[in-house]
């Protein structure tokens, strides 16, 4: 039956789901940083190390689908403690790997079991609150989804360097064990939704989520198209997912994914949103530490500290949605979020080698507020009309999307900057001769030997670079520009009836 939950349990069933959610959000990145020392710990080449993130990113992708379809067999309190467990398992093994195989299959079940932290953690909190607190709900949600990718880089790089790049992975440990401990004193189970399972659709989704994926993360160290496996990959994923669409369209049986969903216009537009926002606010986390190691010199903690302030701004955002909410369109908020990011893009394409790190720190601001400003409003208003019956898949789908923008964001700014770097060390080297007015000087000193030369190559490569990563940023600003007429489509309608919460006692 249905019944109010006290303020208590309230706040606990939050602590706990979030605990949760941050968890596996801060796990995207917070091993990026740390894949160096595990190199050399595992005495693994570059190519091998690849995969201690591929094979993260590839479990996880193919089983977020399928935890909207698990929660509705066996409730999703039940989903929620496997995957704790099994999350938080995965982690401690991951820090004991003595070997690359074994840190590779740790890393796989992590993103197993992890992959529905996020989804149900999100119908968690849509189902416990009240419609009209959806958006202070998704304000808390956002935050934990968002900061933790943004501090994963800082608090990797401490732990990297001040104890050893295991804690990068025990670290989790705690957490999972109290997230757990809240869950199971305070969750209670949701109504089983029993539907047969769709074998075909999982095995062709699977497929085709898995190829591209792979296709992705593999496509930039391979060469692309030029390579015999990343045009399998690609074949392999264009046929599964037309399998897929087709056998969704015409089964007679209950599909793995239900079609109704794509019926609601909020939620087919809020996906498209979200993919943009998967593509704008990942391709950009994957492009400043780079930018302000390797052509700056930050030292990573450093370049955390500097980067971190966005997640100062998502914060503000989240105060601002909670009052804004319901006295304000809340198509014009998203606009005007779409429209300070966009803005903090343009500020991020005057960035120079010689700037002053105010500039990292006031754009980063500027798209932590614009970030929040859309992605809040955005994750109530897409699950605004879309019965409770659906919620597990809706937010299962609804993270797979996003994950899917971010993958091939980052994929196509890296490989944009690797072409544009080189394109533009070309046309600067061009400019770059003895009768050239403002290099006289050179001529006697850098022309003239070989290491003046490869000083001077490397001058100029540090400035084609950094116009490379100007580019990256322009494209990013002109599709969150061109994102904007798509808030037409959403409905600021009242909320579906059957999108009442319900809490099981």
């Amino acid at each position: 039956m249905t019944g109010t939950l006290s303020k208590a349990r309230h706040r606990w069933i939050t602590l706990s789901v979030m605990l949760a959610s941050i968890m596996q959000a801060l796990d995207n990145t917070i091993a990026n940083v740390a894949l160096p020392r595990i190199q050399g710990s595992l005495s693994a080449t570059q190519d091998q190390m690849t995969w201690v993130l591929t094979s993260y990113i590839i479990a996880a992708a193919i089983m977020t689908p399928l935890s909207g379809w698990l929660a509705g067999q066996i409730g999703r309190r039940r989903v929620f403690l496997t995957s704790i467990v099994g999350f938080t398992l995965a982690s401690a093994l991951c820090g004991l790997a003595q070997s690359l195989p074994e840190i590779v299959v740790a890393r796989m079940f992590q993103g197993l079991f992890g992959a529905a932290l996020i989804p149900m953690s999100q119908a968690v909190l849509l189902d416990i609150n009240p419609p009209h607190k959806h958006s202070s709900a998704m304000a808390i949600w956002v935050m934990g989804v968002t900061v933790g990718p943004i501090l994963g880089p800082a608090l990797g790089g401490w732990l990297t360097e001040h104890y050893n790049w295991r804690w990068v992975f025990y670290i989790n440990v705690p957490f999972g064990i109290l997230s757990y401990l809240g869950i199971v004193s305070f969750m209670h189970e949701t109504p089983l939704r029993k539907s047969p399972f769709d074998m075909f659709g999982f095995t062709t989704l699977s497929l085709a989520i898995g190829s591209f994926q792979l296709m992705l993360d593999r496509g930039q160290l391979m060469d692309w198209f030029s390579s015999t496996e990343i045009r399998l990959e690609a074949a392999v994923a264009g046929l599964a997912l037309y399998l897929f669409i087709v056998h969704l369209l015409t089964t007679p049986k209950t599909p793995f994914i239900s079609p109704a969903l794509f019926k609601d216009r909020n939620f087919l537009t809020g996906n498209i949103f979200i993919f943009v926002v998967g593509v704008v606010l990942f391709a950009t986390l994957a492009l400043l530490p780079p930018l302000l190691q390797d052509l700056m010199g930050y030292p990573v903690v450093l370049t955390g500290l500097v980067t971190a302030p966005r997640g100062i701004g998502t914060l503000v955002a989240m105060f601002i949605v909670g009052r804004m909410m319901g006295k304000i369109d809340t198509r014009l908020i998203i606009a005007i979020g779409l429209a300070l990011t966009a803005f903090s893009l343009l500020q991020m394409t005057h960035f120079f080698l010689q700037m002053s790190s105010s500039m990292v720190i006031l754009s980063g601001l500027t798209q932590g507020l614009g970030t929040g400003l859309v992605y809040v409003p955005l994750a109530a208003i897409t699950f605004a009309t879309l019965p409770t019956a659906y919620r597990n898949e809706g937010t299962a789908m609804f993270s797979l999307v996003r994950n899917v923008g971010s993958s091939i964001g980052i994929s196509v700014v890296e490989s944009l900057l690797t072409r544009n770097t080189q394109i533009m060390h070309a046309r600067l080297a061009e400019q770059v001769t003895p009768f050239q007015q403002g290099l006289h000087a050179l001529s006697t000193t850098a022309m003239s030997s070989v290491s003046g030369l490869a000083h001077l190559n490397a001058m100029v490569s540090r400035q084609a670079a950094m116009i490379a990563y100007n580019n990256d940023f322009y494209l990013m600003m002109l599709l969150t520009l061109g994102a904007l007429p798509l808030v037409a489509l959403l409905k600021n309608g009242k909320t579906n009836k059957n999108t009442e919460p319900v809490v099981i006692e």
